[in-house]
Formats: structure tokens, C-alpha cells, sequence
């Protein structure tokens, strides 16, 4: 048995669209105490409470433009100083850019924190694209399910609700083979940052579930 309390408590999780990111943070959440921290649930989250960094950040996105690193960072920072991050945090993709992660470390080196790990999930692009094809949300919480792996108990029916479940417009075929080609490019020099500094781990995210969490676990206990 692995003993978790020699783990890293700043940890980042990366990889392409269908990967696994999400589920393999949401276990690392429950086995080490982890907070479970995505971009897209702070820049919701900040929006919606109207917060000073939300308001700036939407009106980026209102002009479609991208939000300043700085300001994404800011959040961040912001997120990791609440009680439930007193153990750590594992980042689901994030960062996503070289210099998102540049500007991650200077946050962090200012706060004398680090980032402890970084998990890359390798996958083939088919099976990425035959997960994300089966991938179904409920229209009414944003569960997930996955035909393939995690079917609902009637199909098309949210288990918890009884609403129906839908297939987002990113999820068909001809759209992940559009943001494979935009992950490999946009992340390439990302990865290769994090393998400069030693921080890299390259874990095979095609395999079940709980194979991926044990190599995962045994990663980071080399770390």
C-alpha cells in the first residue's frame, strides 16, 4: 500500500481532451484530501459571484479575447488560499500554455510554494476520439457519463435526476479531431518545460480506470 502521506500537494494533471484528467484528479481529490481546481470552474465561479477578477475576465471574453495569464494566475492564487486547499491541489489542465505555466511558478516561487508533479496522460488519438464520441452530460447537474465505461442505469437518463442526457457539439468526432491538433500544438513546448525541470511523468491514460490510478500513484511516490 502506497502511503499517501509522502505525496506531492501541488500537483499537475495533463493531457489531451478525453485523456482522463478529470477522473484521475477527482481520485487523487478523494485519496489524498486534494482540492480539485479547472480554469473553467474558476472563471464560472468567478463570473457568476461578479467577483473583481470575473468582471475583468469577461469583458475580455466579451470582446473575444483571451484572458490575460496574469489574470487567470490571479485566480488561482486566490482559490489555492482557501481552507479546503490547506493540503494541496491537484490542477486539471491547467496550465495549458508555456508561459501560463511561467507565470504559475513566479505566482507560486512569490508565495514560496511549487508545483510538486506533473502527470501526463498518454492516449492514442482514436481512443481519445471513441471516449469523447460516448461521452454523455446531463442536461440539468453536468453529470458525466461515458457509454463505453460509465453507461447510465436507462440510457439517455440521468441516474441522479431523471433528466435527459445530451452529447456536447465538442464531443462529436470531426470537433476532438480538431482540438487533438490545437492540444498537440498548443501543449508540445508546455510539456517539454515540464520535462526540463524534472517534473514530468508520463502515465499510459488508455488503460482501465483503476490501472491508470495505480501507475499514477506509483509516480508520485517516486517523486
Amino acid at each position: 500500500m502506497i502511503d499517501i502521506r509522502i505525496m506531492s500537494k501541488y500537483i499537475i494533471m495533463l493531457g489531451a481532451p478525453g485523456a482522463g484528467k478529470g477522473t484521475q484528479a477527482e481520485l487523487l481529490q478523494a485519496r489524498m484530501g486534494l482540492a480539485h481546481i479547472s480554469s473553467g470552474d474558476l472563471f464560472r465561479e468567478n463570473i457568476a459571484k461578479q467577483t473583481p477578477l470575473g468582471k475583468l475576465a469577461k469583458q475580455y471574453m466579451d470582446n473575444g479575447e483571451l484572458v490575460p495569464d496574469d489574470v487567470t494566475v490571479q485566480m488561482v492564487m486566490e482559490r489555492i488560499r482557501r481552507p479546503d486547499c490547506e493540503r494541496g491541489v491537484v490542477f486539471d489542465g491547467f496550465p495549458r500554455t508555456e508561459e501560463q505555466a511561467r507565470t504559475l511558478d513566479k505566482a507560486f516561487a512569490a508565495e514560496r510554494k511549487r508545483i510538486n508533479a506533473v502527470i501526463l496522460l498518454d492516449a492514442p488519438d482514436q481512443v481519445l476520439i471513441d471516449r469523447l464520441a460516448a461521452r454523455r452530460i446531463c442536461a440539468k447537474d453536468g453529470s458525466v457519463y461515458n457509454l463505453l465505461t460509465n453507461p447510465p442505469r436507462v440510457p439517455g437518463i440521468c441516474d441522479k435526476d431523471g433528466a435527459p442526457l445530451e452529447q456536447r457539439e465538442d464531443d462529436k468526432p470531426d470537433t476532438v479531431r480538431r482540438r487533438l491538433q490545437v492540444f498537440q500544438k498548443q501543449t508540445k513546448p508546455l510539456i517539454d518545460y515540464y520535462q526540463q525541470a524534472s517534473l514530468l511523468n508520463r502515465i499510459r491514460g488508455d488503460q482501465e480506470i483503476e490501472l491508470v490510478e495505480r501507475d499514477l500513484l506509483a509516480s508520485l511516490e517516486k517523486q
